[in-house]
């Protein structure tokens, strides 16, 4: 297993999406941005790649990184939705009214 604390996270405005290497390629969080929020859109994974601690460890620095901007959450797919519903400490960045 891969160690989940050395994760270093990139921001590509360009691609719109949160990027991380593991060793079978690039994973993403794919979002678009309007009004202080932040529509998290889709996760792209390798081929076959399946490793869900990984996944959900680059969902809670993207969760970290939001807090910090002071932005909210709009999680649009559904895997996204859920692992907010798995962490409800994360509900607290969706915007007012908004319930998963």
């Amino acid at each position: 297993m891969e160690p989940i604390e050395t994760m270093e996270i990139k921001d590509n405005t360009f691609a719109r999406q949160f990027e991380t290497m593991v060793r079978e390629g690039l994973l993403s969080v794919e979002y678009s941005f309007q009004e202080k929020k932040i529509f998290l859109t889709k996760i792209n994974t390798p081929e076959g790649y399946d490793n869900q601690a990984v996944i959900d460890s680059l969902l809670k620095n993207i969760m970290e990184i939001v807090s910090e901007k002071k932005f909210r959450i709009m999680p649009i797919s559904p895997k996204i939705a859920l692992f907010i519903k798995k962490n409800p400490k994360y509900k607290e960045l969706l915007p007012p009214g908004i319930r998963i």
